[in-house]
């Protein structure tokens, strides 16, 4: 009994670990993009996920099987709770640790090296090599590599679409903390006097007295907008200008973006939550139910009180981009995402919503190589720590098992 209330408590820790490093990237576009603030998005994300979470219930019982370590370690030790108890101990804190400091990494990167760690520590070579490499690095590797290409061929494609459809983008010019949009007009001597043109502003200026107030108040001048910096070098400051069967081309975008971002982490609901219950699940204690509902609880609170630097990381550092390119890398991630939950391939949310975020920077410019770099670099240094954290901290249990 005490050792299911170990597990249980490890295992909770993971979830919320994986809340917190994991629940905003779905809806990072949204924050970074401009379209919603960090609040609503938070709010919409939880949403989402939890119903995610419950729906894999019905959806996801391959992705229970695969990371009950079931090819990997013999039966036998898949019940071992010292061995639950040490993948959970390894991944949580692998996690969390990277939450802590704003970095977004994989949990299913971390339970896979949870799981060959513990595994190694337990069994030694007899750890199956094989089902690792074909079924949980594979996928892990090819997933960014597959957000990239796809990001790639559908940003281009919706860019063309926008164009046959008439479609125009709106920018702006920021000057200190104002954001002033401003409508067919360029830098330059050139465009000042197309604008000044366009308000009246040079005829204007030719009259004196009473006909000079007069004209001035009729002068339509572009609206300003309150903002700051980061308005203009972190979020887009762009909008669209057109109609879409009679409907606003921006309030359509707006719409599909909220609900490819709501789809993302339905879609990381669906894959994450199994890969959190099999651990539960292998100790037979509570039911299918039970387990879901209380790693789904747990993933929302990890969301809500520890996702702001995460946050931060994946909306504003890794690339610029607009309305309509944050809408691109939602899609793609959750196309992505969702298929693999339907067959069972251990894909990273994290690692195809990064990736599609590496693939819109590539393609648009704006990608912020150094930041990516560390990111990589995380990725890399993501399986081995959490492997050595969940062989030690085997080893620490059944010397305490055994005393």
């Amino acid at each position: 009994m005490i050792w299911i209330g170990i597990i249980a408590i490890t295992v909770l820790l993971v979830a919320y670990a994986n809340g917190a490093n994991d629940n905003f990237k779905g809806v990072a576009t949204l924050f970074g993009s401009g379209t919603t603030d960090y609040r609503k998005a938070l709010s919409w994300a939880t949403l989402t996920t939890f119903s995610g979470s419950v729906a894999a219930f019905f959806f996801a019982a391959r992705l229970v099987k695969t990371f009950t370590g079931k090819g990997l370690v013999p039966d036998t030790l898949i019940g071992n709770p010292a061995f639950l108890a040490a993948v959970a101990i390894g991944a949580g804190l692998t996690v969390l640790f990277a939450a802590r400091f704003g970095i977004p990494i994989s949990t299913t990167h971390g339970l896979t090296g949870a799981l060959a760690g513990a595994g190694f520590a337990a069994i030694g070579t007899e750890l199956g090599f094989g089902t690792l490499g074909k079924n949980f690095v594979m996928p892990l590797i090819a997933s960014p590599f597959a957000a990239i290409a796809l990001t790639t061929i559908l940003y281009l494609f919706m860019h063309k679409s926008r164009k046959v459809l008439g479609v125009t983008r709106q920018t702006c010019l920021c000057v200190g903390k104002k954001v002033i949009p401003l409508r067919d007009c360029r830098v330059g001597p050139s465009g000042l006097l197309a604008m000044m043109s366009q308000t009246g502003l040079q005829k204007t200026l030719s009259l004196r007295g009473s006909e000079a107030t007069e004209a001035i108040s009729k002068l339509s001048f572009p609206e300003i907008f309150v903002g700051n910096e980061a308005s203009c070098e972190a979020r887009a400051v762009e909008a669209y200008e057109g109609r879409i069967l009679g409907i606003s081309a921006q309030l359509v975008l707006d719409f599909l973006h909220f609900l490819s971002a709501g789809a993302v982490s339905f879609a990381r609901g669906l894959n994450d939550t199994p890969k959190i219950v099999a651990l539960l699940l292998a100790t037979g204690a509570l039911g299918p139910r039970w387990n879901i509902g209380l790693v789904a609880l747990a993933m929302a609170i990890g969301g809500i009180l520890g996702a702001r630097k995460v946050a931060e990381t994946v909306s504003h550092k890794i690339t610029y981009m607009n309305h309509g390119q944050g809408f691109t890398a939602n899609l793609v991630t959750a196309i992505l995402v969702i298929f693999a939950s339907q067959w069972g391939m251990p894909v990273s949310t994290t690692h195809v919503s990064c990736g599609a975020l590496f693939g819109l920077g590539l393609v648009n410019g704006k990608a912020r190589w150094n930041v990516i770099g560390s990111i990589l670099g995380a990725w890399v240094l993501t399986l081995p720590v959490a492997a050595i954290l969940s062989a030690t901290s085997y080893f620490i249990l059944m010397s305490l098992r055994g005393a």
